[in-house]
C-alpha cells in the first residue's frame, strides 16, 4: 500500500504472465527470475515517485492546516448540514442494508437486490439525488454504514462522523473526534444498543452510539512495543473488536539519516464494551540492529514491515481470522510479508501463512535510490502488498479464500490449510495496483479491478476482470480507456490516471466500480456490458452550502443501500485528483 514505484519486477518462471490472462496453476510462487528495467525507466519512475511523495506531503500539510483553521473558526458549515430539529431521530429498528463487513464477519462486497433495495435494472438508470461537501478535505476514503433511513459516514479529513438522512442528506447528529479519522466504520448491536467503531490517525479506536453519536469509549488499538496506522476497518465479532495495524516504517525509511526500519503489522483484539486489550498478534519480532549499514554509514534495523492495511475476515466455523499483509521495509525479510495469514480467533495464534511473493523489501528510500533501500541478490523491491481483504466464499462443493494483490494476481486458497487452489494474473502490476483496494464476488465469479497507472509499468491493463470461482478460468473483461476530451483541464495526468483502483461492489446482477478520473461505471455481472456511466469530476451544488467538487474515486468510496448508491468523489493522495463530495444516487423517476 505504500505510495511508491519500483525499480525491479519479478516474474514467475513457471507460468505465462504479462500479456493476456495467465492459465491457472497449482504452485507456490517461489521460483523467480529477476528482470531489471531499463536505465531510463528506472530514473523516470524515481523522479515521478519522488514527486508523488512531495505532492502528497504538501497536500497533507495543506489539508491539516485547513482543518486546524476550520476547527478554530466557526462551525457554520456543520450547522448548515443539520436536519430540522424535529427530524433528527435515528431509527435503528430499520433494516441494516450496508456494512463494510457483513454480519458473519466476511468481506464479499456483495449485497442482494433485497438488501440494497436496488435491482440490476435500477442501476442502469440512476440520477443524482443530493450531494454534501466537507471543508478542509482532499480525499473521500471511507465506506459508510447504512441502517434504514440513516447513512453513517466518516468524513475523515474533517474529523467528524455524520448520521445523514438518506433521502435529503441532512445530518441527524455529528460526532467530532477532534483529530483526523482513518478507517471505515463497523456496526454492531451490543446489549441491545447499536454502536459504531472506527479508528483515528493517532491509532485510537472510537466506540460511539449509533442512535445519538455520543462516545462510549476510546482506546488504543496498537500492539505492544509497536506503532502503526489503523487503516483497515475494525471488525466487531461477538464480544470483541478485531483491529488491523499497519505499522511498517515505510515512510521514515525515506529519511537517509533514519536507522531503517522498525515497526510492523499486527492485530489486536479489544473488549467490545470497554476497549480493553484481550490479545495481540505480531507479523514478526521487534526490530533489532542487524549489523548492516547503509551506503552513508547509518546503522540498519530489522525485521520490519508486513503491515496489515486491510480489514480482517472472520471465519466463525473454523474459529479463524484471515488477514493480508504488505512488503517488508528492511532486512531481514520475513515469511509473513505479501501474505495471507490465518489466526486463531480466540487467541490470535498464527495457524498458517501463504506467502505470495518472498523477499519484497521496499521503503520510501527506494523511490529515488536512497541509502536505506538496500538491494540484495534475492531482493524483490516491488511493493506488492495485498491492499484488500481476503473473501471467504462457496465455490461448488468447497469453500475458498480469494484475494487480489497489487502484482495483478488473484489468489484462491484452501481456508483449512492455506494451500493454493488456483491463481490468475493480469498484466505485471504496479505499486498502486494491479489490484489496489480489493475485489468483489457474486455466487459464480470474482471481479478484480486493475489500476495500472500510466508510466508505472511496461504493460498496462487497467480495467475490470472476472473469473469463475470454481476453476479460476477467465470470464469477461473490460479494458478501460482514458477520456480526456474536455476534461483534461480539471483532471491531473488525465492520460495516465483512469484505471479502476477503488474497491468494487456487486449488487444483484451488476458490478459498480469507478476510475481515478472520476467516472462511475455500472457493469452487467454476467456479460460485462456497460449499463451506466457518470462523470463525478465536476462541481456540485450541495445540501449544506459548502463548495463541492469531485475528483478521483479511490479506496472504499462505493456503497449502496436503502434504494440508493453512495459515492465519495475525490482522492488527492498519490498525486491524484482531490475532491470533497459524498454523492447520493437514486433510480431515475
Amino acid at each position: 500500500m505504500a505510495p511508491a514505484f519500483s525499480f525491479m519486477m519479478t516474474y514467475h518462471a513457471t507460468r505465462t504472465i504479462l500479456i493476456g490472462i495467465a492459465h491457472p496453476v497449482m504452485i507456490h510462487p517461489e521460483g523467480t527470475v529477476m528482470t531489471i528495467y531499463s536505465q531510463f525507466l528506472t530514473r523516470f519512475r524515481a523522479l515521478l515517485s519522488l514527486t508523488t511523495v512531495l505532492v502528497t506531503g504538501l497536500a497533507f500539510a495543506h489539508s491539516a492546516s485547513a482543518q486546524q483553521d476550520a476547527g478554530e473558526g466557526d462551525e457554520d458549515w456543520v450547522t448548515a448540514s443539520m436536519c430540522a430539529a424535529g427530524d433528527r431521530a435515528v431509527d435503528l429498528s430499520q433494516t441494516v442494508s450496508f456494512t463494510y463487513t457483513n454480519a458473519e464477519g466476511n468481506n464479499p462486497r456483495y449485497i442482494s437486490a433485497a438488501q440494497a433495495g436496488l435491482t440490476t435494472a435500477d442501476l442502469s438508470d440512476l440520477e443524482l439525488a443530493w450531494a454534501i461537501a466537507f471543508p478542509a478535505t482532499s480525499s473521500m476514503r471511507a465506506a459508510p454504514v447504512i441502517v434504514g433511513s440513516t447513512i453513517f459516514y466518516s468524513a475523515t479529513d474533517a474529523s467528524r462522523v455524520f448520521a445523514l438522512d438518506t433521502d435529503s442528506g441532512c445530518a441527524k447528529w455529528v460526532y467530532n473526534a477532534g483529530t483526523r479519522l482513518r478507517s471505515s466504520m463497523a456496526y454492531g448491536v451490543i446489549d441491545g444498543e447499536g454502536i459504531l467503531v472506527f479508528s483515528d490517525q493517532r491509532g485510537m479506536i472510537h466506540s460511539i452510539s449509533a442512535e445519538t453519536g455520543e462516545q462510549n469509549w476510546t482506546a488504543s488499538g496498537q500492539a505492544s512495543n509497536n506503532q502503526g496506522m489503523l487503516t483497515g476497518t475494525p471488525v466487531i465479532h461477538e464480544d470483541r473488536i478485531i483491529v488491523p495495524v499497519s505499522g511498517s516504517g515505510v515512510i521514515t525509511g525515506g529519511n537517509p539519516n533514519y536507522e531503517c526500519c522498525e515497526n510492523h503489522g499486527a492485530v489486536t483484539a479489544l473488549n467490545v464494551r470497554t476497549g480493553a486489550k484481550i490479545w495481540e498478534y505480531h507479523t514478526m519480532p521487534a526490530a533489532q540492529y542487524t549489523g548492516m549499514e547503509s551506503s552513508t554509514g547509518v546503522k540498519q534495523r530489522g525485521p520490519s514491515g508486513a503491515p496489515i492495511w486491510t480489514t480482517p475476515t472472520i471465519d466463525a466455523a473454523r474459529a479463524q481470522i484471515y488477514v493480508t499483509t504488505g512488503e517488508n521495509t528492511s532486512h531481514p525479510t520475513t515469511g509473513t510479508s505479501d501474505a495471507i495469514i490465518a489466526l486463531d480467533l480466540e487467541t490470535g495464534e498464527e495457524k498458517w501463512v501463504f506467502q505470495a511473493l518472498a523477499n519484497d523489501m521496499w521503503n520510501f528510500g527506494c523511490s529515488a535510490g536512497g541509502p536505506n533501500c538496500i538491494i540484495l541478490d534475492d531482493t524483490n523491491s516491488v511493493d506488492y502488498d495485498f491492499g484488500g481483504p481476503a473473501i471467504l466464499l462457496e465455490a461448488g462443493d468447497r469453500e475458498l479464500l480469494v484475494a487480489g494483490q497489487k502484482s495483478g494476481d488473484i489468489w484462491a486458497l484452501d481456508p483449512d490449510s492455506g494451500a493454493l487452489v488456483w491463481n490468475q494474473r493480469i498484466g505485471e502490476g504496479t505499486a498502486l495496483g494491479g489490484n489496489h483496494w480489493g475485489i468483489t464476488t457474486d455466487s459464480e465469479r470474482a471481479f478484480m479491478t486493475v489500476n495500472d497507472p500510466g508510466g508505472m509499468g511496461q504493460v498496462s491493463r487497467p480495467g475490470l476482470y472476472s473469473f469463475f470461482l470454481g476453476t479460476g478460468e477467465p470470464s469477461w473483461f473490460y479494458e478501460v480507456e482514458s477520456d480526456c476530451e474536455g476534461r483534461d483541464g480539471r483532471l491531473r495526468r488525465c492520460e495516465g490516471l483512469y484505471g479502476f483502483s477503488a474497491a468494487p461492489l456487486t449488487i444483484d446482477g451488476a458490478v459498480i466500480t469507478a476510475g481515478l478520473d472520476g467516472r462511475l461505471f455500472v457493469f452487467n455481472a454476467d456479460s460485462g456490458e456497460v449499463l451506466f456511466e457518470y462523470d463525478t469530476a465536476t462541481d456540485f451544488d450541495t445540501v449544506n452550502g459548502v463548495e463541492g467538487y469531485g475528483g478521483s474515486i479511490d479506496s472504499h468510496s462505493i456503497a449502496a443501500g436503502s434504494g440508493m448508491v453512495f459515492v465519495g468523489s475525490g482522492y488527492g493522495s498519490f498525486s491524484q485528483v482531490s475532491g470533497n463530495v459524498l454523492l447520493a444516487f437514486k433510480p431515475a423517476e
